[in-house]
Parts: structure tokens; sequence; C-alpha cells
């Protein structure tokens, strides 16, 4: 049995609800009752609505009295009626239409579907900027804040399914942002069990059904961006994805004693101390509508995910970086929970800074977010056994920085350590409100019930 919702509004209350496009055809919808009751009584005189009229009025009365008394109430309660009945006939007559569109297994109320539609579409704009499953994690949770999210995807990796079509088809790697694409989706469940299909004999093994349909649908169109852009078409996605660059780029990474290792997947498995990556070429340039969305961004999130390979071959595309410092959006590096062997072996939280304004200069990070809460036990030495540890972070050491630091409990410990998507998206938000004053860019009704929705849950 599902649970009842107890979101705000009340449902009753959302038909009111500023903006839904609801309130103005109701009223057109009445004045032209009218006009048609007034026109055909204009064409003859009267006569036909005027006995009509009195007939109903003198079986009321001899029902009830003519007294004033008694004609006054009884009066009020049939034209409470009549206004009862009008919204019922609108409203099952919306049910009708709209519920042969709406899928059967869930049976959603059409006031919350219009309601969420309309409310998410007003929400704050948000960049995130990433890759890996952090990446697609975090939106799964934005999602339920607002539509006009924006996914800037790494498409530097070279391993797997991705790796494979990039080298014989000479695409950009789709891996990543399939992902992003699955959590943006509105019917998650149906898409996720789509695109993550993975074929297990034959040629296609080892290629995901999601990537190969990215791939075809790139070469249809003879570009990669128009060929995610029709995925988000099909699936009415939650927002847009982006690739950091549409070049051919290869990821380098310069270790601590002179070696150069290229490539994402190598550069993951290096035996020693990275010092700095750098892509090849180094003139590679953003898309221009992911420069858009930076300029117009309320909130730009970097991560989560893993740093050398995920957040800075992103931030290393020319100009992305110089665009996110430019915008007045404050800028949030979400910090891992745990180190990554080969990447980041002994790295605080002040060190994964360090790094990104070793990359990208100073002034870049407003905020550094990290998890606060205690990795369970039996989790720690498993993953100690694979030379990964929690990350410690301290505010005087990311501050002196030149970022502010908040800790809060992030963690999502069910046979992997990552972050709670949900508590993520929360305390992003949360923090946007905090950072960023909401009446610049969303009206107060909407800011007001962002807040409440923020209140609903701990």
């Amino acid at each position: 049995m599902k649970k009842k919702a107890s979101g705000f509004p009340p449902n009753n209350m959302k038909w009111l609800y500023p903006n839904l496009g609801v309130k103005r055809w109701f009223l057109l919808a009445t004045i032209g009752i009218f006009l048609f009751a007034a026109g055909f009584s204009v064409m003859n005189y009267g006569v036909a609505l005027g006995y009509i009229e009195l007939q109903f009025r003198e079986t009321i009365y001899h029902l009830t009295g003519s007294a004033p008394q008694t004609a006054v109430p009884v009066g009020i309660i049939i034209s409470v009626l009549g206004v009862i009945a009008i919204i019922v006939g609108f409203k099952r007559m919306l049910n009708s239409i709209i519920s042969v569109l709406l899928p059967d297994d869930e049976e959603p109320k059409i006031v919350d579907v219009m309601y969420t539609r309309q409310h998410l579409r007003r929400g704050p704009k948000i960049v995130v900027i990433g890759g890996g499953t952090g990446l697609s994690a975090l939106l799964r949770g934005l999602k339920e804040y607002t539509n006009n999210l924006t996914a800037i995807v790494t498409v530097a990796d070279d391993g797997g399914s991705s790796g494979k079509l990039r080298h014989e088809m000479g695409i950009l790697p789709p891996g990543d942002i399939r992902n992003c694409l699955v959590a943006l989706a509105d019917t998650e469940n149906i898409m996720e069990n789509l695109f993550s299909y993975r074929f297990e004999t034959g040629t296609l093994k080892g290629h995901s059904l999601g990537n190969l349909l990215i791939a075809g649908l790139s070469d249809i169109f003879g570009d990669f961006q128009k060929g995610i852009e029709s995925v988000g078409k099909v699936f009415s996605l939650r927002g847009n994805v982006y690739p950091s660059t549409l070049e051919q780029v290869v990821l380098a990474a310069e270790l601590t004693d002179g070696t150069v290792i290229k490539g994402e997947t190598a550069a993951r498995n290096a035996k020693g101390r990275i010092k700095r990556v750098f892509l090849e070429p180094g003139e590679c340039h953003p898309i221009s509508k992911a420069l858009n969305a930076l300029e117009e961004a309320d909130l730009v999130v970097l991560g989560p995910g893993s740093l050398y390979t995920s957040v800075l071959p992103n931030l290393l595309v020319k100009g992305l970086s110089d665009k996110i410092r430019e915008v007045k959006a404050p800028c949030v590096y979400v910090c891992n929970i745990m180190t990554e062997p080969g990447e980041t072996d002994d790295y605080q939280v002040s060190d994964h800074l360090q790094a990104i304004i070793d990359h990208c200069g100073t002034g870049f990070v407003d905020v550094v977010l990290a998890n606060s809460q205690r990795v369970p036990q039996e989790l720690l030495e498993r993953y100690a056994d694979e030379g990964s540890f929690p990350v410690v972070g301290e505010a005087r050491s990311v501050e002196w920085l030149g970022a502010k630091y908040v800790e809060r409990d992030l963690l999502q410990a069910e046979g992997t350590i990552r972050h709670d998507s949900e508590r993520l998206a929360r305390e992003l938000i949360r923090l946007l409100f905090r950072l960023k004053p909401m009446g610049e860019r969303i009206a107060l009704v909407d800011s007001y019930l962002l807040n409440q929705k923020l209140r609903e849950k701990p």
C-alpha cells in the first residue's frame, strides 16, 4: 500500500498555486457558460430561459417556501452546488483526457503532476560539473527541487564500453553522459533498465544499450550533442546534459617523480602521487550552451567524483574555469568521502581544494561541502584493504585557502560508501538559500514553497 503524501501545500490548495495555468482557464470557461446563456436569452427575448428559470424557482419555493429567511440560504446553497458541479465537471474531464497520457502503474493525481512540473520549472538554475557515478547520484537528488539543471560532463573516459566506442567510431565517450541522462529522466526506472542493459555475448559483449543508442543517434544527426538532445526530448529530462568539450581529448598525468602517464584509466591506476593533470590537446574549448548555462546559474557545483579524473578534466577545458570565476553564482565543491588509491592517497579535504587551486587558481571555490558522518567499522576495514580511507576535514585549513567549510551528514553506507543523493541535494539547496538571495531570480512564492519543502525533511 502506497504511503499517502503529506507534502505542502495540500492537494486541494495546489489548484490555487500561481502560474499553474488552471485558474485563468477555469474563469474563462465560466464566463463562456454565462455568455452562452446570455446570448441564448437575447436571441429569444429570454422566453426559453425565463420559463425554465421560473419553473425551477417555483419548484424550489414550493419545497422550501418563499420567505426571505429560507429563500436566501437555499439560493446560496444552490449557487454553491452549481460552482461545485462546474469544478467537478472540469476536473473529471481533465482526468479523462490526461489519465490516458500518464503511466498506468503510478496513477498520480493530475494536480500533483501539474503542480510538481510547474513548480520545478520555476526552480533555481543549478550547474553541476564532474563525471562518474557521483555526478549522476547528485542529479537524482537535485531533480526533486528543480527542472533547471545542467550537467557538464567529462569526456576523457577511455575504458570499458565508452573506450571501445571512442576508438572504433571516433565519438566522444558516452558512458558518464548516459548515466546523467538516466538520472534526469522522469521515468527513471524504465530508462535505467533500457539504458543500463549490457550485452553479455557476441560482438556487442560489454557494451550497454544506452551507449549504443547515443552512438547511433550521434551518427544519424552527425553531431554528438544533437544525439544527446534527441534522447532528452524522447524521455522528458528534467535538465540538460552537455559534454565539457566536443573535441577528442586525452587526459595525461604528471607524477611527482616526473613520470608522465597518458589516458584516464592509466592515470587512475598510476603507481605514484599525481602532481598535476592536463589535457591533450590543450587548446580544447567548451560548447557555447555550457557557457550560457553558467552565466544564468544560481549555483555551480563541482563533484562529487574523482578529483583528478572526473572533476579537474572539465576545469582544464580552456575558458570553462574562467567562466565559473566570472559569474556571480557561488561555487560549491563537494569533497569525496573516501580517498582513492593512486589518485588521492593520504589526501585531506584541504588537499583536494589545494589541487583545484593549483590547476585553476585562487578565488574559484566559495564553499567546500564535506561529510561528517562516521563510516561503519565493517566498511572501513573492507575499504582499508583496498587502500581507501576517510577524507579528514578541518575548517581552519580550508578557510586558510579562501573557502568556507561546511560539514554535514551525507553518508550512504549500504554495501558501498557514497553520498546520499537526497541529503546532498537538500544541503546544496540550503546552501544556496544562505549564499544567494533567492529573490534575485526566483519569485517570492516559489522561494517560499521551496523553503517549505526543505523544512518537511530533517
